[in-house]
């Protein structure tokens, strides 16, 4: 017997038929989120990702940080990519709207979360429904990243940056993270822990993310890594 014979023998007929339809069309949904996703971003410039926290207020200081931030950038010649929802978010897609820049918002479906915020051009709002092909379109179209505080979805996007460039599936772009109060204590354990003692990276991974507290800061950075090398798509 089969490995799919025996598949089939826990199923009911119907339920395996179902099955097989539903998983059938799921790649068509895919290729269909992907194809809008790379018509619509292959034409947007230069772009910095901003992540961070949709929960983040409107009084809190990194919502007025990454407004901040997202100004200064369009004012570089940058656009702004962020995930198109509230808190920091809308904090970027604000700014980049305040600088006259583009401001693109990659939303995804969820059932209880998130609306789009109303400060992404209508024209650069993508809607997805799966996270890894919203996660492609960060990181193909984006010339940076940068990264407020955020919870396990921001540390999600930022690891598998990490990841893809330590690995070298992608070019080298600047990963900034903004908070050294927030994010000391994540790199102490990095350096300390996963390097020093258990010796599961190497000492030059750690030179691809850099800490700032100033949006003058986090703008100079993105600055200072392309007066060394050209902007270009990163797959």
């Amino acid at each position: 017997m089969t490995n799919e014979d025996k598949i089939k023998d826990a199923f009911e007929e119907k339920d395996w038929n179902e099955i097989q339809t539903t998983d059938t069309w799921t790649i068509f949904k895919v290729m269909a989120e992907f194809v809008e996703g790379f018509s619509k971003l292959s034409r947007i410039g230069p772009c910095v990702s901003i992540f961070g926290s949709a929960r983040t207020k409107p009084d809190n200081k990194y919502f007025k940080l990454a407004e901040d931030i997202a100004f200064k950038l369009t004012q570089q010649g940058y656009g702004v990519i962020t995930g198109g929802g509230p808190g920091i978010m809308e904090a970027g897609n604000m700014g980049a709207k305040k600088g006259n820049g583009k401001s693109v918002g990659l939303n995804i479906d969820l059932p209880f979360e998130q609306s789009a915020n109303f400060f992404i051009d209508p024209d650069k709002l993508i809607s997805f429904e799966h996270f890894f092909v919203r996660k492609v379109m960060f990181v193909k179209y984006a010339q940076g990243f940068i990264v407020l505080p955020g919870g396990f979805g921001t540390f999600d996007e930022l690891f598998e940056a990490i990841t893809l460039i330590q690995t070298e599936k992608i070019g080298e772009f600047p990963i900034i993270l903004v908070g050294s109060d927030y994010w000391n204590g994540l790199m102490t354990w990095i350096k300390d822990v996963v390097l020093k003692e258990e010796k599961n990276i190497s000492e030059k991974d750690l030179d691809l993310i850099q800490i700032v507290d100033t949006a003058e800061e986090a703008v100079d950075k993105i600055n200072d890594f392309y007066s060394k090398y050209l902007l270009s798509p990163n797959f």
